[in-house]
């Protein structure tokens, strides 16, 4: 299968940078949102990407506008009737999801193939309420998107192998490349990242060292580019304690208790760069 129409539900800093890719690979897009704000508010963030590779000599202005032409905003989800692929970058809640997967299924054509961007929550699950498990899969963006390499491409228990293959070379023409995981909460990356964001927040709560002597830590000692607690912030607070509940819950094992200064932080709003406020204040 060709895809051709790429629909992208969300149109915040994941659906936004989603739906940028895929215009620059060519595609039509359609991007979706609830309000026209979020859908505006998306489109502005992808002007001003392209707008910054036109300064930098990466794209020309007729390249930029051939781009943005190439992206229909939408309010309504049945503009889902004739779209080949469907990527969701929605609110990470299993409730949430689930409705708009059971509202594509009913409203996407047969062929098309849907998508969920989630970091953490089971594609089974999510699959489970369509008609259609073996054309759902996992797509796991990372962020900033057009500039991050990996897409994370989980297989649920029905996924096909055609699925795969269409998603894989999907992921090739954006310029990404497809790393195929199982099934398992959290993935591989938010398996591994998430733990150690939550021991370096275990760090401060116990005292250990400032959060600015920890990210210095792993930055000079361990390479990382940017700190754990600096990515936490960026990440968003909220979003790093869900993930950690979900491989809490979905392992049953103490490993993965978040930190109670992570839970006190999120119940302050205290959520990183997003709230202006976290373990460093954002201006």
């Amino acid at each position: 299968m060709e895809v051709k129409k790429f629909m992208v539900i969300g149109a915040g800093q994941m659906g936004s940078g989603i739906a940028q890719v895929a215009a620059q690979a060519g595609l039509e897009v359609v991007l979706h949102d609830v309000k026209d704000e979020f859908v505006n508010r998306g489109l502005g963030v992808i002007t001003k990407n392209l707008a910054r590779d036109v300064e930098k000599g990466r794209k020309t202005e007729q390249e930029k506008q051939d781009i943005l032409d190439r992206i229909t905003p939408s309010t309504d989800l049945t503009n889902a009737k004739d779209v080949d692929f469907v990527v969701e970058a929605i609110v990470e809640n299993m409730d949430v999801k689930t409705g708009v997967f059971k509202q594509l299924d009913e409203i996407a054509p047969a062929h098309a193939i849907l998508a969920s961007n989630t970091s953490s929550l089971p594609i089974t699950e999510i699959a489970a309420v369509t008609n259609r498990p073996e054309k759902v899969i996992g797509m796991h963006f990372m962020n900033p998107v057009p500039v991050m390499k990996l897409i994370e491409v989980i297989r649920g228990l029905a996924t096909s192998d055609e699925t795969y293959r269409v998603v894989a070379e999907l992921s090739e023409k954006m310029g990404k490349v497809a790393v195929e995981v199982n099934d398992f909460p959290g993935f591989v990356s938010n398996r591994v990242l998430m733990p150690m964001i939550n021991e370096a927040i275990y760090c401060v709560y116990e005292g250990v060292a400032t959060p600015e002597a920890i990210d210095e830590v792993m930055k000079l000692g361990m390479n990382h580019p940017m700190g754990p607690l600096t990515l936490a912030d960026f990440i968003g607070l909220d979003t790093c304690l869900y993930i950690m509940e979900v491989l809490h819950e979905g392992f049953g094992d103490s490993k993965y208790r978040p930190c109670p200064l992570l839970r006190k932080y999120v119940k302050a709003g205290w959520l990183g760069r997003k709230s202006g406020r976290g373990f460093y204040t954002y201006q």
